[in-house]
């Protein structure tokens, strides 16, 4: 892949498709991690903005539906209604807009893969929909790929909230979900080729859907790593999804900090409306077989022992 990123060549420093001075904040994880918690209860600030499904839902959404819709996240109840409005990754608006490569790429995007062309269509997304709520700081989340250095080459100001979860937790919940492809293999999933030592763990283990869905955590996490080392250390903060669930309070006053946001009544009154549970931290060990799980001991081990979870 360093082949061809390397011959993909690079948009030059000071590009007038740059944008140093939109407040952006990407907020990153896998999928199943806990980032669209996490994304509702920032959504919830007042002074941030943010794209709602109305984006995805109609071609073309009026300015003023925009920022009716963040302010019917802001005052509503997480349960009510069903089909609320609420923050969006909106891929539809993204695709649309942008680029079908921004949304489903089959690797990570990198700095690389920035264009002019690409930059000033990225740019301008994100510039507009801020501008259109008149609001100092915007959010969006990104799952999957991280796309951080791709983000960075685009917005070198732009701040990354990475939200991580227990990789065992993370591939229980893909093998459950109606968009998952795993079970047509690598040929047919989402993150591309196995690499070649991962192929070989793959096929040593018997092939198991369970062992590939933590494989495939396991692929995404080494794309974080390797993002992360190319985004300024203070433009980057790492949250686990266990320590926001079990003390909120003290996580999104460290992620308000680090945001440049303070602490708000208006921010107080969303979060109590906002319900966390830790019921679900290690529902893997209900849902698959005490074989499986040593499985992924044995495979992800190495890397939630990085992240700070006992195997």
């Amino acid at each position: 892949m360093n082949d061809t990123l390397t011959a993909c060549g690079r948009v030059e420093a000071g590009t007038p498709a740059k944008s140093e001075r939109l407040g952006l904040t990407f907020l990153l994880g896998t999928g199943r991690c806990g980032s669209t918690l996490l994304y509702e209860v920032l959504a919830r600030h007042p002074q941030v903005g943010f794209p709602t499904n109305l984006d995805d839902r109609l071609r073309r959404v009026p300015r003023a539906a925009r920022s009716l819709g963040a302010a019917m996240h802001r005052w509503s109840s997480p349960s009510f209604p069903p089909k609320r409005v609420r923050p969006s990754e909106v891929q539809a608006a993204l695709a649309r807009d942008v680029s079908p490569a921004i949304v489903d790429p089959f690797r990570e995007l990198v700095a690389a893969d920035v264009t002019p062309w690409l930059a000033r269509r990225t740019a301008a997304f994100f510039r507009d929909r801020a501008a259109t709520q008149g609001v100092d700081h915007y959010v969006h989340k990104f799952t999957g790929w991280s796309r951080a250095t791709f983000l960075h080459e685009v917005f070198p100001a732009a701040r990354f909230v990475h939200i991580v979860r227990d990789g065992r937790a993370v591939a229980n919940s893909w093998l459950q979900m109606s968009w998952w492809r795993g079970h047509l293999g690598p040929a047919g999933w989402h993150w591309g080729p196995l690499p070649e030592a991962y192929a070989r763990e793959w096929d040593r283990e018997g092939r198991c859907m369970v062992h590939l869905a933590g494989i495939g955590w396991k692929i995404l996490m080494d794309a974080y790593t390797s993002a992360r080392a190319g985004v300024p250390d203070d433009l980057w903060l790492q949250v686990r999804y266990e320590d926001l669930v079990t003390e909120p309070h003290k996580q999104l006053r460290l992620i308000l900090e680090f945001l440049g946001l303070p602490w708000t009544p208006r921010f107080e009154q969303g979060l109590a409306r906002q319900g966390f549970t830790a019921g679900r931290v290690e529902a893997f060990r209900r849902d698959l077989t005490p074989g499986q799980v040593e499985l992924l001991n044995r495979s992800l081990g190495t890397h939630l022992a990085e992240l700070g979870y006992a195997v």
